[in-house]
């Protein structure tokens, strides 16, 4: 098999190529423009043209445009890394007979209510990012490609800046902390991700009517201030410097904290369809984080 790696310095794309390894040949071309193939997806001309020399079995697209807040003052460019650029990998696709995975986001939904958001219910993004991402997998699924789209929220990975690398760093430095209490959601690993991709993609090897849309996230639930909180008692537990004390860390609400992208309070996602379709038990939140932390703290 033949794997089409974009994004492969991302957080997920960082464990895509670990987990998609044994599956057979991955081809993760750079962004640069000397390389000789391009795997930026702001040139689909580019893109395209590389997709048709590598002519992959599968195209895994692990890029986008992700600076949320900075998308509201940048929509074309986002518009065209998520929105346009996904749909030209799925021409290609169908084109070759390939699958395609992408991952997309709880952002296409409005954030209303309580429940988890299940795949068919009606969405409505409120920034410029979950429009273009809503765009893209749009896309996808008008090319006829054969396809998984995976949506997704709250990535954390150990490389790169993540939440709970920024709560260590905060906890020792300060006094107190105001974190948001009213925003929802499952911290879902980058390891979590490639590694379900990577089960999903043999499975489709034999059971192809399985192309469609799914959602994928850790199990359970919690609040910004709750994941921070536990963050920092873990910290406190093994020995490393924190500052703030655990009543300190206090509950904020998300109109105290005004961003150019407004976020959706309800982030969670109902991953039945998943479970069900690939034979899949989801850890819970915690185990992932927990297991972060184990690897952040011993550094």
């Amino acid at each position: 098999m033949k794997i089409l790696l974009l994004g492969k310095n991302g957080q997920v794309g960082w464990e895509l190529q670990r987990a998609l390894a044994p599956l057979g040949q991955v081809i993760a071309p750079r962004r640069d423009a000397t390389a000789p193939f391009s795997g930026d997806l702001a040139n689909i001309d580019a893109l395209a043209g590389s997709v048709r020399s590598i002519a992959p079995d599968v195209i895994v697209n692990a890029a986008a445009y992700t600076a949320v807040d900075r998308a509201e003052s940048e929509p074309e460019l986002a518009h065209v890394v998520n929105g346009l650029a996904p749909g030209v990998l799925a021409r290609e696709s169908a084109a070759l007979g390939a699958w395609l995975v992408h991952y997309s986001t709880d952002y296409v939904f409005d954030g209303t209510g309580t429940t988890p958001w299940t795949e068919n219910a009606p969405t409505g993004p409120l920034n410029v990012y979950g429009r273009t991402k809503l765009e893209g997998e749009d896309g996808i699924r008008a090319s006829g490609c054969r396809h998984l789209i995976f949506r997704t929220s709250w990535v954390y990975a150990a490389r790169g800046n993540n939440f709970p690398r920024t709560m260590l760093r905060l906890a020792a430095e300060r006094d107190s902390l105001g974190v948001i209490d009213d925003q929802f959601g499952a911290p879902t690993g980058a390891d979590l991700l490639a590694d379900i991709t990577a089960h999903a993609l043999r499975t489709v090897r034999n059971e192809r009517g399985l192309s469609g849309t799914y959602h994928v996230a850790a199990a359970g639930e919690t609040t910004w201030h709750a994941y921070a909180s536990r963050v920092i008692d873990v910290a406190r537990a093994s020995g490393q410097p924190v500052k703030v004390s655990q009543d300190a860390i206090r509950p904020i609400p998300s109109r105290s904290f005004p961003t150019p992208a407004k976020r959706p309070a309800n982030s969670r996602l109902d991953t039945r369809k998943l479970r069900c379709a690939f034979d899949l038990a989801l850890p819970d939140w915690t185990s992932g984080v927990d297991r972060l932390l184990d690897e952040l703290l011993e550094r």
